[in-house]
Order: C-alpha cells, then structure tokens, then sequence
C-alpha cells in the first residue's frame, strides 16, 4: 500500500541544515547515521528511560522499506518524531515522541497532521490513554476497549478518518 505522495524532504549530510518547521520523511535506507542514531537515543529517552518502561523498542518494523519515519529536527537534532507502518488495511502510526525539552510547541500535532494530509485511507494508532483527549482533538477516535500494550501503560485504539 502506498502511504504518502511522492515528496523528497529525506535530507542527506551536507545538505543546508532543516528549518525547525522542514518535516523530514525518509525510509530506514534514507537516513543518515547520525540522524538515526539520534532518533532511536530520543525514542529510548521517552519510552524507556522517562516512562520506565522496560521493552524492546527495535522491533522489526523500522527497517521495513515502506515504514516512513517522519520527524523535525532542531539544528540536525530530531526533537519531535513518530513513524508510520504500512498495513494490509491501512496504515498505523506509532512512536510519537517530542524531547522533553520542546514539548508544548505543536511539533507532534504538526507530524501528525502531515501524516494525514499524505495519507489515504484510515490511519490507525494505540494512544496512551492518558493522551486520548488530545487525539480526539485531532480528529482521532476511540475503536475499542482500554489495554495494557506490553509495557505497564494503558493504551486505547483509535483511528482517523477522512
């Protein structure tokens, strides 16, 4: 399943640095080293170390040749990201993370927003319960029961639309 149109913003070293507001959208094979580096030391930060939450975060997925990985860097540091996984009935999004230290500025619900400009068809993810309001405020609803996704935190399905 295609997930988004065509677009090249998968910057490579060298290139001019990304404006805080350049959303970047790359494959695993299209991202720098470094950058990637980056992304997993973030996503480990917020899910492992600040959440305590104790679970393998390489599962698979990201080396995927149509997962996107979609972030904002400041000053070629990934500050907020999240990843979108290609599914026979749609796509699912998953990872959402913004460093501690840029949260409140919008750049997750940019992400997202992007996300569903690019994207046809639904788009599914599993929210922390506790950020459920706030997908709701984006357009996401909740498809199911309340439920612990492995790692202690309760998580509620829900799905955006066009």
């Amino acid at each position: 399943m295609t997930i988004f149109q065509v677009q090249d913003v998968c910057r490579k070293p060298g290139d001019s640095v990304a404006l805080m507001s350049e959303i970047q959208n790359c494959t695993f094979s299209e991202i720098d080293s470094n950058i990637l580096y980056k992304i997993l030391r973030l996503r480990s930060e917020i899910f492992v170390v600040e959440q305590s939450s104790i679970y393998l975060d390489l599962d698979g997925h990201d080396t995927d040749p149509e997962t996107r990985h979609i972030w904002i860097n400041n000053s070629d540091e990934p500050v907020s990201y999240l990843r979108v996984l290609s599914e026979p009935d749609g796509n699912r999004i998953g990872r959402v993370a913004t460093s501690v230290e840029f949260r409140g500025r919008g750049l997750a619900t940019e992400l997202l927003e992007y996300v569903a400009d690019l994207t046809e068809g639904k788009l599914t993810l599993h929210a922390q319960s506790h950020l459920a309001d706030w997908y709701k405020s984006l357009g996401y609803v909740v498809t199911g029961e309340e439920f612990d996704d492995g790692d202690g935190i309760p998580h509620l399905p829900m799905i955006f639309m066009r």
